[in-house]
């Protein structure tokens, strides 16, 4: 046998190996007498522990890949799990794994994905991503972080697009020294994200930038289903849905059944887009001037990246499952408006005027001593309408005026511009695509109120 013969054997039987290893390792989980809850526990089980590959190494097995594995293995057998033998010599040029390796240690946060991601951006090319990680794992780069263990909950999915979204906040980073949030909605179907908005406080008013632009550009959904915290239990909240015959579903304090699929997004999130952005700590990544550029940004990622993409669980790209359920009917401007405005109940007094956070207004003198409904724009109170047992009771004519918006509507401050970083800019490569591919694409205005309403003209930005 020539020399050539015996390395050809000897990479058959290694891919032999690798294939036997595959196989010993979700051949429990590959069971089909299992339910999918009784796989998925093993799955994860498997995910969290370390495993001696054919070479004596200790590595780890994402869960993505055990199921990918699983579903190979169900579909052509062993010889499915049995990868090709590999070329004498490495097909990625050496000065790419350099920068792969460069990428990880400049920002350990970032996974095998993302970096495969940004050499693609950046040089139009990259190696797959198992390529990477044994890469990773080779060099030590890997992380030695254990996955949480959370607990497992059966699955759930709407049967169309707008039967259910589900809401929720992120913690993002620091802009300028203060906290940034996320506020975001997911269409539980196909996993599109219908409404986002970045902002520097998690309250009811940036939640309405977020939810009110998902409306108009989505339409309304059948359910919305959130958490307890004090922006998705307010007042306001539950008026915007009533009146526009959304069904608004809180979720048990301490059970997260159902925010599945928001969370996983947030994951997502946080592994491509927040971990490309440079924090007050030193970490490398684009620093971000205002909120303006983080929300164009996001808007990129979310519309050129994340939308794009075939999901792994659907097969689909979620804008594409969710516009095979198009058209969907959205609420006309003025209900919109009706909607997001806000209202609390005063009594008239003798004098025929009610009182508004240190406001006074004068109303018609037939209702005093009545208790009326005071509705009005929250950065606004120079305009009330006044309602009485459902009925319009006309306005409320300023008397004395101390405080021109409502407590709670803080808008947002402008943040000193920053100085950019040097390196691969990778939001930033994702950002000059989006707009490449603007003149061609359908613009849902996420981040734009009506401009036929002056009640949401404020700008919440800082821009």
């Amino acid at each position: 046998m020539s020399h050539h013969d015996d390395e050809q054997a000897a990479r058959l039987e290694r891919a032999r190996q690798i294939g036997l290893f595959r196989y010993m390792l979700i051949r429990e989980a590959a069971d089909p007498s299992l339910s999918g809850r009784q796989r998925g526990a093993l799955v994860r089980k498997l995910a969290g522990e370390e495993h001696a590959d054919p070479d004596g190494r200790r590595i780890r097995i994402s869960r993505w890949t055990l199921d990918r594995w699983i579903l190979e293995w169900r579909q052509g057998g062993f010889d499915a799990l049995v990868p090709s033998p590999r070329q004498a010599q490495p097909r990625t040029p050496p000065e790419v794994f350099e920068l792969a390796g460069a990428l990880k240690k400049e920002n350990p946060e970032r996974t095998a994905a993302q970096i495969r991601r940004i050499l693609k951006a950046q040089i139009g090319w990259a190696p797959d991503e198992r390529t990477l990680q044994r890469m990773f794992n080779r060099t030590g780069l890997t992380s030695l972080r254990a996955p949480k263990q959370t607990e497992i909950f059966g699955r759930f999915e709407a049967d169309r697009p707008n039967e259910l979204w589900t809401g929720d906040a992120l913690h993002g980073p620091r802009i300028d020294g203060r906290k940034t949030y996320l506020f975001a909605f997911i269409d539980d179907h196909s996993r599109a994200i219908v409404g986002h908005r970045w902002g520097f406080a998690e309250d009811t008013v940036r939640l309405a930038a977020a939810l009110r632009p998902a409306l108009s550009a989505r339409g309304v959904p059948q359910y919305i289903y959130v958490d307890n915290g004090s922006a998705f239990v307010d007042s306001w909240l539950l008026r915007a849905c009533a009146k526009l015959g959304i069904k608004l579903v809180h979720s048990a304090p301490g059970r997260p059944e159902g925010r599945g699929k928001i969370e996983r997004f947030f994951r997502t999130v946080n592994g491509e887009f927040t971990v490309e952005i440079a924090s007050a700590h030193g970490e490398v990544g684009r620093e971000i001037k205002d909120l303006a550029e983080m929300n164009r940004l996001f808007t990129a990622w979310v519309e050129h990246s994340y939308h794009r993409r075939e999901h792994s669980e659907t097969k689909m790209a979620p804008l594409e499952r969710w516009m095979a359920g198009a058209p969907f009917p959205v609420p006309s401007p003025s209900d919109l408006a009706e909607a997001f405005r806000w209202s609390e109940h005063r009594s008239v007094g003798r004098t025929g005027t009610v009182s508004l956070h240190g406001n006074r207004y004068q109303v018609d003198p037939r209702l005093v001593g009545r208790k009326v409904e005071l509705v009005f724009d929250p950065f606004d109170l120079t305009f009330l309408q006044v309602r009485c047992d459902g009925a319009d009771a006309g306005t409320a004519q300023p008397f004395q005026i101390s405080r021109h918006s409502h407590p709670k509507a803080r808008p947002e401050t402008p943040a000193e511009p920053a100085r950019p970083t040097t390196g691969i800019d990778y939001l930033g490569l994702i950002d000059r695509a989006h707009a490449t591919d603007l003149s061609s694409r359908v613009n849902y205005a996420a981040l734009h109120p009506d401009p036929a309403e002056p009640v949401e003209t404020v700008d919440l930005t800082g821009g």
